[in-house]
C-alpha cells in the first residue's frame, strides 16, 4: 500500500505515572485504577480512533478494567473497531475482532487502511518504539497519573539510548500533553 494514499496518523496515546511508567512491575495495570476518571480530551479522542496497533504482551496483558464492565474492551469498553495485534506467536484460534499480523510494516499498513482519514492509536510501549524506529509515528499522547510507581515499564525505553524530538500542542486538561513527532 502506498503510505501516501492513507491520510491515518499514528498516535501513540498512553497514561503513565509521573516517573515515566505505564505498567507497574511485572506488566500490573492495576496501579491506574483510580485514575481512571473521566478525561474530556480522551472523550473526544476516541471516536476519532480508527484502529488499534498493539503488541502481543500488551494485548494478552493485565487489564486496568478487570472485573469491570468493559474488561477486555479497548478503552474500557469506550472504544469498538479494528485490532491488530503484532507478534511473532500468532494464536491457534483466531480471537473475533482481532488481526494478527506477524511483521511491523505489514501491520501498520493494513491498520491505518482500516483507519481511513482517523487515528491509528498505537497501544505498547515496545510497539510504540518499533513505529518509531521506522519512522511511522506521528504523534504522542501522555497522559500524566499523579503518581511514582518507581519501576515498570517506561513510556519509552530504547537499548543504548535515542533522542526522540517531540513538538509540544496544545491540550485541554493539565494531566495531557500532546506533541507531534519531529523527524
Amino acid at each position: 500500500m502506498d503510505k501516501r494514499a492513507s491520510r491515518a496518523k499514528l498516535l501513540y496515546s498512553v497514561t503513565m505515572s509521573a516517573d515515566g511508567f505505564i505498567t507497574g512491575p511485572d506488566g500490573d495495570m492495576q496501579w491506574m485504577r483510580p485514575y481512571l476518571g473521566p478525561n474530556p480530551e480522551v472523550t473526544e479522542l476516541i471516536p476519532r480512533i480508527g484502529s488499534i496497533l498493539v503488541g502481543r504482551r500488551s494485548h494478552d496483558g493485565d487489564d486496568p478494567h478487570k472485573g469491570e464492565p468493559g474488561e477486555g474492551e479497548a478503552f474500557g469498553g469506550g472504544w469498538d473497531g479494528p485490532l491488530f495485534v503484532v507478534t511473532h506467536r500468532l494464536p491457534s484460534t483466531p480471537e473475533p475482532g482481532v488481526t494478527y499480523v506477524d511483521q511491523l510494516p505489514e501491520a501498520i499498513a493494513m491498520a491505518k487502511a482500516a483507519a481511513g482519514d482517523k487515528y491509528v492509536n498505537v497501544i505498547g510501549a515496545d510497539i510504540a518504539r518499533q513505529c518509531i524506529a521506522a519512522g511511522e509515528l506521528d504523534e504522542v499522547l501522555l497522559i500524566i497519573a499523579p503518581v511514582f510507581l518507581g519501576a515498570g515499564t517506561r513510556v519509552f525505553d530504547e537499548p543504548g539510548g535515542r533522542t526522540v524530538r517531540l513538538q509540544p500542542r496544545s491540550t485541554t486538561a493539565g494531566t495531557n500533553l500532546w506533541f507531534d513527532v519531529l523527524r
